[in-house]
């Protein structure tokens, strides 16, 4: 017998890999459908989409009622502003995938001869004609199209849409990483925005698919111990949707590293194992975190990341695009009251990315392992004044090759941390949005007095003083003693970056240290660099 596996690349094949069904994922669909609505669904990449659709295209056409299908416009890419070679592509495209997945009575017939155009709108239109049963079409990744071929795609598709269900599609549902009105065209060579109703106003809705709930990790996690009787236990699995926030490629990359890369050989997969899976994916960066991370760079994404890593107190406008692109991006997410990086893994891995090649080069760059008392326990007040020294003697180089200048203070410190402590323990990132502070949490593996493995945790809050700021120092004390507080630990480090023009001149001077007392009596130590 097979065994089935978690997947993280391309879609789930329901005979190889666990996943959640499509009417779990998408239960406003079929009555869409039904009502021969054209619609929107846009989720981030690597949520599941593809799965999901071509899950529901199955269901459908196996009912018996509907010809479902999805068509890929990817092929479409590489001509944003010819029309003709770019639906030829598709439409290749489209009857190769017709002949895998449907029964040949409901496959398409020979394509018009012409190649005007309007072709696609005509290929649908003869396919509809001559297909036993209404036909559904999900267009996938209809936003790689773009100029010229986009607009006219999309006239295309509300032109037939007066003639459906006999003579056009009865559904499109038109799937792809953002919802159409952010549709990006270009017109003689100028980026420009949909921002009319035009040429798509037959929309009904935009569905997005969001990523997975608590429930859906347990279900998909309780379908490898159903098929092995390897055991995600209860807390492993809550942890997991804590790290991951439910986004679908990070709960199965987990679930994958710890069951075919780690090859945990016990009955149980515990938190530990999830710690441990969660740093080598950080770590390793796989292709899909390091497409997401690229966006990075882009202007609209940096002017929404750099105040949540800074903890600015700042208030997005709700409908700032920036905002929409990042959220749609699976970068950030918004609750209630704020936005917050989408999850803690990305926390991680996004400011390891900043950080890397800060240090290359760079004199006083740490070594790994190279703060260790003889005890084996983690030198922390050693590793900062280490760190003060570093960064008052690279300040300015640092700043000058660094996009996100705001936060390269932050970025440096864990970065500096990161190299330091390097796969013998792990640093936890939390940004205190309107706080102006990050909160870290060190825990670095160790062994104890009694021979046994144990765990030394050392709680961070890092806050910067910029001219004109008031002085941080006493917001600092009382946030840090909350943090601790939380964290049940009795002592903790605030760490201030100086930014004023003044302190900053003092290039060499003695680290700033002094010990404070919380409001709960727990000891913080102040260290102003």
């Amino acid at each position: 017998m097979v065994t089935r596996s978690f997947n993280t690349t391309g879609p789930c094949v329901p005979s190889d890999h666990y996943m959640i069904p499509a009417s779990e994922r998408l239960p406003e669909a079929p009555d869409l459908i039904e009502a021969k609505k054209y619609f929107v669904l846009h989720a981030p990449r690597q949520t599941g989409k593809t799965t999901a659709l071509q899950a529901l295209a199955a269901e459908l056409t196996a009912s018996g009622r509907y010809a479902a299908v999805v068509l890929s416009m990817e092929v479409g890419r590489p001509w944003p502003d010819d029309v003709g070679a770019a639906t030829r592509a598709i439409l290749t495209r489209a009857r190769r995938t017709s002949r895998t997945n449907l029964p040949a009575d409901l496959r398409p017939p020979p394509w018009p001869e012409s190649w005007a155009e309007g072709l696609l709108s005509e290929a649908f239109a003869v396919w509809a004609e001559t297909c036993p049963r209404p036909l559904v079409l999900f267009l996938d990744e209809i936003d790689a199209l773009g100029g010229r071929t986009l607009l006219s795609v999309l006239g295309q598709l509300r032109d037939g849409y007066r003639d459906r269900p006999t003579g056009f599609p009865a559904s499109i549902v038109l799937c792809g990483l953002r919802d159409i009105r952010d549709y990006r065209v270009a017109s003689d060579g100028d980026p420009a925005r949909l921002t009319s109703p035009s040429p798509f106003n037959i929309k009904v809705t935009s569905l997005r698919l969001d990523d997975f709930t608590l429930d859906e990790v347990r279900e998909l996690y309780g379908q490898h111990t159903a098929d092995t009787g390897q055991r995600f236990i209860p807390q492993a699995v809550e942890y997991a949707y804590a790290l991951t926030m439910g986004q679908p490629w990070l709960v199965n990359a987990l679930a994958y590293e710890i069951v075919h890369r780690m090859k945990v050989p016990t009955t149980t997969i515990t938190g530990d194992h999830v710690d441990q899976a969660a740093e080598r994916i950080i770590v390793t960066r796989e292709t899909h975190l390091d497409s997401l991370l690229d966006r990075l760079h882009d202007p609209r994404v940096r002017r929404i990341i750099e105040p949540i890593l800074a903890g600015a107190e700042v208030r997005f406008d709700p409908f700032s695009d920036d905002l929409a692109y990042t959220t749609d991006l699976g970068l950030v997410r918004r609750t209630a009251a704020t936005v917050e990086i989408a999850n803690p893994v990305y926390r991680n891995v996004i400011t390891r990315v900043l950080a890397n090649g800060l240090f290359d080069g760079v004199i006083g760059a740490p070594q790994p392992h190279s703060f260790v008392l003889p005890d084996g326990l983690l030198d922390l007040p050693g590793l900062l004044t280490r760190f003060a020294d570093f960064w008052h003697r690279s300040e300015d180089l640092l700043e000058a090759d660094q996009p996100y200048r705001e936060v390269t203070p932050h970025v440096t410190l864990l970065g500096y941390l990161d190299r330091a402590i390097n796969g013998s323990g792990f640093v936890d990132r939390e940004y205190g949005v309107g706080r102006g502070a990050i909160d870290l949490l060190i825990r670095w593996n160790h062994t104890g007095p009694d021979g046994r493995p144990a765990v030394q945790r050392e709680a961070l809050e890092v806050k910067t003083h910029r001219a004109g700021d008031t002085d941080p120092t006493q917001a600092g004390i009382h946030q840090l003693d909350s943090y601790l507080l939380r964290l049940s630990l009795p002592a903790g480090y605030l760490v201030i970056f100086d930014q004023r023009p003044a302190e900053r001149k003092r290039v060499g001077t003695e680290l700033g240290v002094r010990t404070a007392t919380g409001p709960s009596g727990r000891t913080i130590t102040v260290v102003r660099i």
